[in-house]
């Protein structure tokens, strides 16, 4: 990844303290900062600004994940460029540290943002996606738990359409995909066992096409069930044997995967009779996402919950007050 060197020297600028609303750093805090980003820079007289816009430069240069994530040493250093603990100019809440460093951020397509906890965080302007990706399986906080418990309450009155639309769009979203269409439920026919297809761009540049076929509730293997897995075998038969049409590129492609989300739980047994069904080829073409999954990707990306989801504010009769008659 290789930035303007303008954009360079500004953030060369407010790591050493030489711009407005960041901390002066002489020779021996500036090595200290870097300490704290778990890198291993010794300032060793050399100009300052200069100096430290070398090193962001060689950060930039480290791998990364894709091309809408950043190398996990820039986004420490971000962090701790925005630590809320260092004010500056009666800048209390570092909300013109902030507004500063997102000017020459934005010229690179870049936004920083603090989160609910206070944590400096960055995303890609254009597709909106978090720089450093969040790992789904770490302990969540208290606030973090509370949110998810909104949500389970949530799926489990939700109707499909409702967590398709409020839910699996804004998260894929999130993800990084993109050109995500809806089939809706009011139009079954043209839906041919899907009910989103999605694009993904890999680094390479090179485009994988997603279908995501989902169920409100639990699926299993049970031949009473509405959400057994012979419905969603013939689906994903479907999803995986149809065109779908691009507009972007005006022409028709076929979907490279398929998603099988449920609002509930997908039981063992279920994906082993589809895994059983599919032949080798398409085996390795579908992916399972079931509610914890969903729960858990949801809350790491800090994503809203939706409206339905948030708790009702009290009304005037719920408060502990004498009736005024």
């Amino acid at each position: 990844m290789t930035w303007k060197p303008r954009n360079l020297r500004e953030l060369g600028r407010m790591i050493v303290g030489d711009a407005e609303y960041f901390q002066y750093r002489s020779s021996k805090y500036i090595t200290e900062f870097f300490e704290d980003c778990d890198l291993e820079f010794v300032h060793q007289g050399e100009t300052r600004p200069a100096w430290a816009a070398e090193r962001v430069e060689e950060v930039l240069a480290m791998p990364k994940a894709s091309a809408t994530s950043m190398p996990d040493a820039f986004v420490r250093i971000i962090r701790r460029l925005l630590d809320r603990g260092e004010v500056v100019n009666d800048d209390a809440g570092r909300s013109l540290a902030l507004g500063a460093l997102n000017i020459t951020l934005a010229r690179e397509g870049w936004e920083a943002f603090y989160d609910d906890h206070g944590i400096a965080q960055i995303k890609h302007i254009a597709t909106n996606t978090v720089a450093q990706m969040a790992n789904p399986h770490r302990p969540f906080t208290p606030s973090e738990l509370e949110r998810r418990d909104q949500l389970l309450a949530y799926l489990g009155r939700c109707s499909e359409d409702e967590l398709i639309e409020d839910v699996l769009l804004p998260l894929f979203r999130q993800l990084g995909f993109h050109r995500i269409t809806a089939a809706g439920h009011r139009d079954k026919a043209l839906e041919y066992g899907k009910d989103v297809w999605m694009k993904y761009t890999l680094p390479t540049l090179h485009v994988l096409y997603f279908g995501i076929q989902a169920k409100k509730g639990k699926l299993d293997s049970s031949g009473v069930s509405t959400s057994n897995v012979a419905e969603i075998h013939n689906q994903v038969s479907m999803m995986l044997g149809h065109e779908i049409f691009d507009p972007e590129l005006s022409r028709r492609v076929l979907v490279d995967h398929a998603f099988i989300v449920a609002g509930g739980e997908i039981t063992k047994q279920a994906r082993n009779w589809i895994g059983n069904k599919l032949d080798a080829s398409k085996r390795s073409q579908v992916m399972f996402m079931d509610r914890d999954d969903i729960l858990n990707l949801f809350v790491v990306n800090n994503l809203p919950l939706p409206k339905a989801a948030l708790p009702s504010p009290p009304s005037a009769w719920d408060l502990d007050e004498d009736v005024p008659f």
